[in-house]
């Protein structure tokens, strides 16, 4: 996980797939901050979204898309949708900050995630 978000409570898990919420605490720009999101959306094994449900911003979605490309190849898409919270000093920190930042953020993941997923690793992320 990366450096500057602990998670520490995952609750509401059923066991047939049908939602999970998640608390954690990601430290952005100095400042740590308390989230929740949960899983909003569910078409396996192609996509799934989860929303923020408590957290800073006033609105944050991420959409994951799945694609097969080949037997052990899996293409992977991201639509993050935020809007950050003060409408008008929100919407200038999107344009001058928060975008390119989100966007590092979602590289950085997908860097993790693409390595975890090519190497044994992934096997101690599964329930048991």
């Amino acid at each position: 996980m990366r450096r500057g978000y602990r998670s520490f409570r995952r609750h509401n898990w059923q066991t047939d797939g049908n939602w999970q919420r998640v608390t954690w605490d990601a430290k952005h720009f100095g400042v740590w901050q308390r989230l929740t999101s949960e899983i909003t959306a569910m078409d396996r094994p192609g996509y799934f979204q989860d929303t923020m449900i408590d957290g800073p911003f006033r609105l944050m979605q991420h959409d994951h898309l799945f694609r097969s490309l080949f037997p052990n190849e899996t293409e992977m898409r991201d639509v993050f949708r935020f809007a950050a919270p003060l409408p008008l000093l929100g919407r200038i920190a999107e344009l001058t900050v928060l975008r390119r930042y989100m966007q590092a953020l979602l590289r950085e993941r997908n860097a993790v995630v693409k390595e975890i997923a090519e190497s044994s690793a992934w096997q101690k992320y599964l329930a048991s």
